[in-house]
Order: C-alpha cells, then sequence, then structure tokens
C-alpha cells in the first residue's frame, strides 16, 4: 500500500500508534487519513497542558471528522480515520512550568472521556531544559496524578532510568499500567521496567542500522507487554529517516519488529493493538 506516495508493507492486521504528536503535523487530518489507509486503526496523541492545550484538545475530533470526510473518497470498505485517543502531562522539558494552575488543568482535562493517560512525563537529563530538581518534582506529582485517576503513566527517560525507576518504585504505578516510551537501550535496561509491571513501546529506532540492543531488548519483553510508536513528528523508521514521521508509518516499525521476534506480523501487530486498546481503550477498557 502506497498512502501518501510512501511504500508501507502490508501487515494483514490492524494496527496503534500509541505515541504521536499530531498537533505537531501540518495535516493531521491528512496523517488519520492516511494511517486509516494503511490499517492503523488506532493512535494516542500527546498535548501538555503548558503548550495551548485547550486548542489540540478542541482539535482532537475535527482531525478525526475530516479525515473521515477524505476516506469517504477512496470508497474502501471498512476504511475509518483511527479511534484517537489523548494523554496529557508537562513534558520532563516543561517541567518548569508546572504549577498548581497546570496541575488544575491536567485534573481538568483527566475527566474528560477522550483521555487515557497522564503523559508524557518522567525526567530527561540529556538536554536538561528544565532544572532536574523540578523534573523530578514534575514527574513525582503527575505519578500521583495518574494513581489518583488511574490512568496509565506514559514515562519519557533519557539519561535519567537509575533516577526514574527510583523515583517510580517511591511514588508508585497506576493500577491502569504504565508505558516507557520510546525505549532506545538494551536487555539489561529493559529488565527493572518490566519487573515494576510496564509495557515497553518501541519506535522508528528499533529499524536503525547500529539499534541491535534495541532489538536484542524486544526480545526480552514479553508480547503481551509489546507496545509501537512513531512518536511522529520525530524518529521516522528506515527507510524513511530523516523524513517527516507520521502515524501510518508505525507499520515499517512492526514489519521489523516481527522479523527480530520471528513471528508473523499480523500476530505481532494484533497482539500490540490489543495492549494498546487494554491500556487506552477509554473508560470500559478491562
Amino acid at each position: 500500500m502506497s498512502p501518501g506516495n510512501v511504500d508501507l508493507p502490508v501487515i494483514g492486521a490492524r494496527s496503534a500508534d500509541t505515541h504521536a504528536h499530531l498537533d505537531m503535523l501540518d495535516d493531521p487530518a491528512g496523517a488519520l487519513e492516511r494511517a486509516a489507509l494503511a490499517g492503523t486503526t488506532f493512535v494516542v496523541t500527546v498535548v501538555d497542558p503548558t503548550e495551548n492545550a485547550g486548542a489540540s484538545l478542541d482539535s482532537v475530533q475535527a482531525w478525526a471528522d475530516e479525515a473521515n470526510a477524505r476516506l469517504v473518497n477512496w470508497a474502501i470498505p471498512d476504511s475509518v480515520p483511527p479511534e484517537v485517543r489523548v494523554i496529557v502531562g508537562v513534558h520532563p522539558h516543561n517541567s518548569r512550568h508546572y504549577d498548581e494552575s497546570v496541575r488544575a488543568l491536567i485534573t481538568e482535562f483527566a475527566a474528560l472521556p477522550v483521555v487515557t493517560g497522564i503523559g508524557e512525563i518522567g525526567l530527561d537529563f540529556h538536554y536538561d531544559h528544565s532544572p532536574r530538581a523540578d523534573q523530578v518534582s514534575a514527574f513525582s506529582a503527575q505519578l500521583e496524578l495518574a494513581r489518583q485517576f488511574d490512568l496509565p503513566a506514559v514515562v519519557h527517560l533519557r539519561e535519567a532510568h537509575e533516577e526514574g525507576i527510583a523515583l517510580m518504585r517511591e511514588v508508585g504505578l497506576p493500577d491502569a499500567g504504565c508505558v516507557l516510551h520510546c525505549f532506545t537501550g538494551g536487555p539489561a535496561l529493559v529488565a527493572p521496567f518490566l519487573e515494576l509491571g510496564c509495557h515497553i513501546s518501541f519506535a522508528g529506532p528499533l529499524t536503525f542500522r547500529r539499534a541491535a540492543d534495541v532489538r536484542e531488548a524486544l526480545l526480552a519483553v514479553p508480547l503481551d507487554r509489546v507496545l509501537f510508536e512513531t512518536d511522529c513528528p520525530f524518529m521516522a523508521p528506515e527507510p524513511l529517516r530523516g523524513r517527516t514521521n507520521e502515524p501510518a508509518w508505525v507499520t515499517l516499525t512492526i514489519t521489523k519488529a516481527a522479523e527480530v521476534r520471528g513471528e508473523p506480523a499480523e500476530v505481532v501487530s494484533l497482539a500490540a493493538l490489543e495492549n494498546a486498546r487494554r491500556l487506552f481503550g477509554g473508560p470500559e477498557r478491562a
């Protein structure tokens, strides 16, 4: 299939992109249209309450409606725009802005049916765009919110895995679950997160030539804990690396994962979709 003039593998099953930044794309509705054509039927998008969150939340349904209108012209049976879910949280880069007013916004948004997770939250000691003390404080506070609302926590950790694990153990995780987003480490690094009960989400780096350690880590993760994401518009998978990523391209990462695991792509894709629905499906998730 070639939605958007890009050749994508035909998996033979539907798929999920569990981490997208739709509001960063030039044409979110077009991206959802192409996702539908590629079989990506479930998308989780990120909203940061320090970055025009209200407008992004209001836009989600409009993007889906426009995608649906475009899909009518294709006249392809069962071709519908992906279900879009939202996670809300302050990115570690913006932790310095976390205060009571932001907490109140997250609390307000968390009550909306479309919001089914708290994230992306965590620690980023690589860039340190916010002071580390602020990152720790915001991460801890938002883990507490995830526990309060029993929504899955979607965690971003970069060069701060030991600190992140310690804080997650100290504060505790919501019964609804936890996702380690865009995993780029090796099998030794993945083990403590599995022990905590986290799902591990793999993105474009799984396909990169020099990412053998990430592929080894994938083999250490049980299939019922595996998720796939694009982190679009970033992290485009091979052979599209360097281009603006979008939800449809998650199929490239899934195909590579199936090759690495020695399992049919259809099986891997459906398992990850079930995992995504269980975590982010909404109030009825089970």
